[in-house]
């Protein structure tokens, strides 16, 4: 099977599949979406969202949230992973945002990036799920799964895994892809114990196949 076949499987059954696929993040604008991504790091999704409730009742905005200290911050975090580097992180990231973009999140990848807290997958996801930009945010599930199912080859960094995939997924669906490989890694292509009997994908699948 070539590169080309495997991706075109893939796409065309996530396409029929789950043409819908969002963050499970919940938030309710790009500044939430900014704060619960920078906590997501090495976190997951579910405990976060049981945590920014209070946090964002709290600090509802950039200028609130800038007005905190570090210490202010960490109690509403503590149960996330890195608590005290994350509140230090919240903290500045608030006070760059009203100091530099008058309290409103960039769209920009570049000036996102400049923000504490903010690398570059932070300020992908921020811009796929935000603005639709056509870039492919690589976390854990994304860079496991891709290299598993054989859409990476030989990728040791999530920037190589990123530039692969963007070579070879049209444009326009990266947002959405980026989705499709987080979901699959988070319920069906898990770390451990993957479900391949259930597995959808199986039939374009490299480890599948390897081990049939």
């Amino acid at each position: 099977m070539t590169t080309k076949e495997r991706y075109g499987g893939i796409i065309e059954w996530f396409s029929q599949n789950m043409p819908t696929a969002e963050s499970e993040l919940q938030y309710n604008n790009p500044f939430q979406l900014l704060v619960a991504v920078i906590l997501s790091a090495q976190c997951t999704d579910k405990r976060v969202n049981m945590t920014t409730p209070a946090l964002f009742e709290a600090y509802p905005t950039p200028q609130a949230l800038a007005a905190a200290t570090a210490e202010e911050i960490f109690p509403y975090i503590r149960s996330i992973s890195y608590p005290n580097n994350k509140a230090k992180n919240l903290a500045a990231m608030a006070r760059q945002l009203c100091e530099k973009f008058n309290g409103q999140v960039p769209s920009d990848i570049d000036s996102l990036m400049t923000l504490s807290g903010v690398g570059r997958k932070t300020a992908n996801v921020v811009g796929a799920v935000i603005w639709g930009k056509e870039v492919m945010p690589v976390d854990t599930h994304v860079f496991r799964v891709s290299a598993r199912i054989g859409l990476t080859k030989g990728a040791k960094t999530p920037l190589q895994t990123e530039l692969q995939l963007e070579k070879n997924i049209p444009s326009h669906l990266l947002p959405i892809a980026h989705h499709w490989l987080i979901l699959h890694g988070r319920y069906v292509c898990t770390a451990r114990n993957p479900k391949c009997k259930e597995c959808g994908i199986s039939r374009w699948c490299k480890s599948y196949k390897a081990v049939q």
